[in-house]
């Protein structure tokens, strides 16, 4: 079978996120400017509806991508395997650029899709940023912020590093990428409100560029906040080390056969 081309593996990158950003993003979408509760309307789900669509979202991503790039979607996930398992560095950042890139169209797409209820709930756009990114629940403490994205990212490597670990007790038939879902579902459900459990920063950072270009007032970017930077450092520094504990802490004590 024939290796797929670094061409190949970027558009892989590029289209998973964009599954993954437009599913994951929609849903948020959906339970922010439907779920108002006014009278008369039927209220569109709440947080465990979004738990369990960013689940989803991932599997689906994974299910497109796996074969052709491995299916990262993530940066974290891009630059811990660089560390830890061989993945090219010269692939880096054409892996970051997809992924990125894919967040930025996946939340364009929800944008435009949804464009009539953003001018009903929020025609200025100053109050619904929150549906393409994440911002912390205390803005005066970003220490705390930012420790709940490097450990909900060390979470997501360790734990995907063990259900891909052949010398564990990987998933069987085709199942990995729903099990790695499952895994984006536990942390959302588990440690979501501190700062969104953005736990990629594509996932944050593309959506942020696309409610900056949009107009989106208070969107952490170009608003003087200064936020967007929690999710994209933190979850790599979270990456990394819950790699390095999976390795030293686990995987040298399985068998090597």
């Amino acid at each position: 079978m024939n290796k797929p081309s670094i061409l190949g593996e970027v558009l892989a990158e590029f289209i998973g996120t964009t599954i993954l950003i437009t599913i994951g993003v929609g849903v948020v979408a959906m339970v922010e400017l439907f779920g108002t509760g006014v009278p008369g309307e039927v209220t569109k789900g709440g947080y465990t509806n979004i738990t369990l669509a960013w689940g989803l979202a991932v599997t689906m991503g994974v299910y497109v991508a796996g074969k052709i790039s491995g299916a990262h979607l993530n940066p974290a996930v891009t630059i811990t395997l660089a560390v830890f398992r061989g993945f090219p560095w010269s692939k880096i950042l054409p892996y970051i650029g997809a992924q990125v890139a894919g967040g930025f169209l996946g939340a364009a797409l929800v944008f435009a899709n949804y464009y009539p209820a953003f001018m009903k709930v929020d025609p200025t756009l100053e109050k619904t940023a929150g549906v393409f990114s994440t911002f912390p629940a205390f803005p005066n403490q970003p220490a705390a912020g930012f420790g709940d994205q490097v450990l909900g990212t060390a979470l997501l490597l360790f734990l995907i590093l063990a259900v891909t670990d052949d010398r564990n007790q990987a998933p069987q038939a085709n199942l990995t990428p729903l099990v790695i879902g499952l895994i984006v579902v536990a942390i959302g459900m588990s440690m979501g409100a501190m700062h969104g459990y953005a736990i990629n920063p594509a996932r944050d950072f593309g959506p942020r560029l696309l409610s900056a270009a949009a107009g989106f007032k208070h969107n952490g970017l170009t608003d003087g906040s200064g936020v967007f930077w929690i999710p994209i450092i933190a979850p790599i520094l979270g990456g990394l080390i819950g790699a390095a504990v999976y390795d030293f802490g686990i995987r040298r004590f399985l068998p090597q056969d």
